[in-house]
């Protein structure tokens, strides 16, 4: 999640808002704010809600889960279905394929 920090500071940065701005907007303490960018709290959906909308970007412009889940760990898995029922005959349905 430090990654999601990092980038919430760079576009606010790059926007040229501050802290204090962001913190007003999202109703809370500057020193709250900070500890966001500074990966101190986790950031969570309601955060990342937040800050995106104030931003004016997409959630996942901020923050992306893919670090965590691999982004082609659910490809490969796909993958090895679609293997698995060809070798074993099961019909595989048309828009899958």
């Amino acid at each position: 999640m430090k990654i999601c920090g990092q980038n919430i500071r760079k576009i606010r940065r790059d926007r040229d808002l501050t802290q204090e701005y962001m913190a007003f907007e999202m109703g809370i303490s500057q020193k709250a704010y900070s500890d966001i960018e500074n990966s101190k709290v986790k950031i969570n959906l309601e955060i990342l809600t937040k800050v995106s909308n104030i931003l004016d970007i997409k959630p996942s412009d901020i923050c992306s889960i893919s670090h965590k889940c691999g982004t082609n760990d659910y490809e490969d898995k796909y993958n090895e279905l679609i293997e698995y029922m060809k070798k074993n005959n099961i019909a595989i349905p048309q828009n899958l394929e």
